[in-house]
């Protein structure tokens, strides 16, 4: 009774309103040096270190680790897990060849990268391969297919009836994922696929190429998995702990194909062979040759075949997360989330040390913030991510752990790998309801590029907006930069996919009007540290630049009392997403019964709702993935309403139409719910 009637009669206090202080950003970014970054990449890219191995496991754990607790974070933890990893046979590694009738081979590719650096002829490298490609020695007719889409198989078996079956495929990387090049060319029948880098796609003609330019040497050769499934292929959907049951490798989705990639200076000598009708418009690359599809070869070599001798073989290793955490000071239990993988295939000095390089940076700024006085609202999470590269392994794994915790606490993730590939532009893609973050941070931080300052571009936000506009004008923004969305291909993908948690993935690169599929030296043994110093950022003024970036972004993300989060950006992707189907698809479903008024009708409502929260600034978000996911035919693009553009693809070709349009039917009234079941948060939160 006396504490009831203490505290009735106490005096009347004004209630504090918590506030962000607003000097914390500049100290932040003034904090962080770009020397500190250019040391830490020279030491992450000093070893090779491909997941499972020592120089990753343990001694770039260790490193990790150490610095870490050195700088003082309230946590640091790593989480092992054992899961299934892929490697050549080092010594007698794969390679390809033209095979003789009498059984002679000649024309044999290259087992190894050609050293042009000293730095590149250490014991550690991993010969070219593809994670997860089935072992074997095929022998048959070679079919080019281009890029291995599924559309290139389609027009190859259909329209020129050039059956691929039994045949060794030839692709060229590009356009789709790596995986999906072998799943499409399993589908079609083919007993072995064979990949390369064509210069049309990793070269500009008149520009030179590495060791005297940016661009792709003739004897790169580019690694990477083929794997579809996300995280262990033995645990597909739950974690690889102790615990675990562990599917038979024999039953899961991995290739049943040999599948290896080889550099251009010997895909030329397997292309200027070949027999058959000369390739459609849009099917030749850059070499100097006629291409043709095939099958088979000509001349003296028309009794000849194409050979395979891939010996990849899976193997148990143990990978490790590493993960640190700064404690909030109001919401402890709500966290905001920096992940970067660790491991490469070779020294990864673009993918994903320049990520690496400034993570570590970032987190020692952030930590001298602490020590400072400061302390963020919200937790905040440093994750360095094991095995990304054979399939988002290590962050799959602990998004499976945790998904409970991660649902309810997750407030953003924000994923940089690739920090810096280039210095012609930062791009972004995300969530739509993130896009105001980025615009506003982007226009808090300096151009690094001193020609766009002397142009009158001040901010980083300048040159985005300069160089990357987006092709129409955005109804909530005005005019902005190009915003992507997110599909898969790197460790957001868990985060946005299976849990729903708002993602963010980012870097500053080159002009795409260049035509390259990538940044040229990806996943080759010539992506090194001097490589970055001399090509792509030589002051690390860009990297800079980045760690400025994703760290206000964090804090924003962070200390803000509201977080920044417009839930109107993402009514305005599912508007555009409407149009898009419609335009494809409309008059179809619409002859098939299907009343396509409704989807306007609910995404309106949403978008009602969302406006609604806006205004009452209570900086809701909702995720719902029913709505963006990755393309059935290439797991790094992203579809919008995946479910109804998948059941909708190639329809007519199926003779089972009433069960095709019925499956239509399905997926749009469930787009529906989705929609309107996120408009009802909205409007009902609690």
């Amino acid at each position: 009774v006396g504490v009831v009637i203490g505290w009735f009669s106490r005096p009347s206090q004004k209630e504090e309103v918590p506030t962000e202080d607003s000097s914390i950003q500049q100290k932040l970014m003034d904090i962080m040096n770009k020397e500190n970054i250019k040391s830490n990449l020279k030491h992450l890219t000093s070893k090779p270190h491909i997941a499972g191995r020592e120089n990753d496991e343990i001694e770039l754990v260790n490193y990790i680790e150490n610095e870490w607790k050195t700088n003082g974070l309230d946590n640091v933890v790593s989480y092992p897990y054992d899961v299934l990893l892929s490697y050549p046979k080092q010594g007698d590694s794969n390679y390809v060849a033209i095979v003789a009738p009498d059984g002679s081979e000649s024309n044999i590719s290259q087992r190894k990268e050609a050293v042009i650096d000293p730095v590149q002829d250490d014991p550690d490298v991993v010969d070219p391969f593809n994670a997860y490609s089935a072992a074997g020695q095929p022998e048959a007719d070679l079919v080019y297919v281009n890029y291995g889409t599924i559309d290139d198989f389609i027009y190859l078996n259909r329209t020129l009836s050039i059956s691929t079956q039994n045949r060794i495929c030839i692709a060229r990387y590009g356009r789709i994922f790596r995986g999906d090049k072998a799943k499409h060319a399993q589908q079609y029948g083919c007993i072995g696929l064979i990949l390369y880098s064509d210069p049309a796609n990793y070269c500009v003609p008149g520009k030179g190429v590495y060791p005297d330019s940016w661009y792709l040497p003739p004897t790169g050769a580019q690694r990477g998995n083929l794997k579809l499934e996300r995280g262990d292929p033995r645990t597909i959907n739950y974690p690889s702990i102790a615990t675990a049951w562990l599917q038979d490798v024999n039953k899961t989705s991995l290739p049943k194909i040999p599948v290896t990639p080889i550099g251009y200076i010997d895909a030329v000598k397997y292309l200027d062979k070949m027999s058959g009708p000369e390739v459609p418009d849009g099917w030749a690359g850059g070499l100097n040759i006629t291409y043709r599809i095939g099958p088979g070869f000509v001349g003296s070599y028309a009794n000849s075949k194409m050979k395979m001798s891939v010996k990849t073989a899976n193997e148990v290793k143990t990978i490790k997360n590493v993960m640190g955490f700064i404690r909030g000071s109001e919401e402890p239990d709500r966290y905001v989330i920096f992940g970067n993988h660790r491991d490469a295939w070779i020294f990864g000095a673009t993918d994903p040390s320049s990520g690496t390089s400034i993570l570590m940076e970032m987190v020692r700024g952030y930590s001298e913030m602490v020590k400072q006085g400061w302390r963020p609202r919200r937790t905040l999470v440093f994750c360095s991510w094991g095995a990304e590269e054979y399939g988002l392994i290590g962050s799959t794994e602990w998004v499976e752990e945790f998904q409970k915790q991660l649902l309810f606490r997750a407030v953003a993730y924000i994923n940089v790998d690739v920090a810096v590939s280039a210095s012609y532009v930062f791009k972004s893609r995300g969530v739509y309801s993130l896009r105001k973050l980025l615009f506003d941070v982007t226009k808090s931080v300096p151009n690094p590029d001193q020609d766009e300052v002397a142009a009158g571009r001040a901010t980083v936000y300048d040159t985005w907006l300069a160089r990357d506009p987006s092709d129409s004008t955005d109804p909530i923004y005005g005019s902005v930069p190009y915003f992507g969305t997110l599909g898969s291909g790197s460790d957001y993908t868990m985060f946005l996919q299976s849990v729903g948690v708002p993602a963010l993935d980012m870097s500053y690169t080159y002009d795409y009007t260049l035509g390259v599929s990538s940044y040229p030296l990806y996943h080759t043994v010539y992506e090194t540290f001097d490589m970055v110093t001399k090509f792509v950022d030589t002051d690390f003024s860009y990297h800079l630049a980045m760690a400025r970036i994703w760290a206000e972004a964090g804090r924003r993300l962070a200390d803000s009392i509201i977080l920044p989060i417009d839930c109107r950006s993402y009514a305005v992707y599912l508007d555009e997403n409407y149009e898009s189907v419609m335009a494809e698809f409309g008059d179809r479903m619409r002859n098939h019964d299907i009343d396509t008024d409704k989807l306007k009708e609910v995404i309106d409502l949403f978008s009602k709702a969302a406006n609604e929260i806006y205004n009452k600034a209570a900086g809701l978000d909702l995720t719902k993935h029913y709505i963006t996911a990755p393309s059935q035919h290439n797991n790094y693009g992203n579809a919008g309403f995946p479910g109804l553009v998948d059941s909708m693809f190639d329809i007519d070709a199926d003779p089972d139409q009433d069960g095709r349009w019925d499956e239509v039917k399905r997926q749009y009234s469930i787009l529906i719910f989705h929609i309107l079941s996120a408009a009802s948060t909205l409007r009902n939160p609690v």
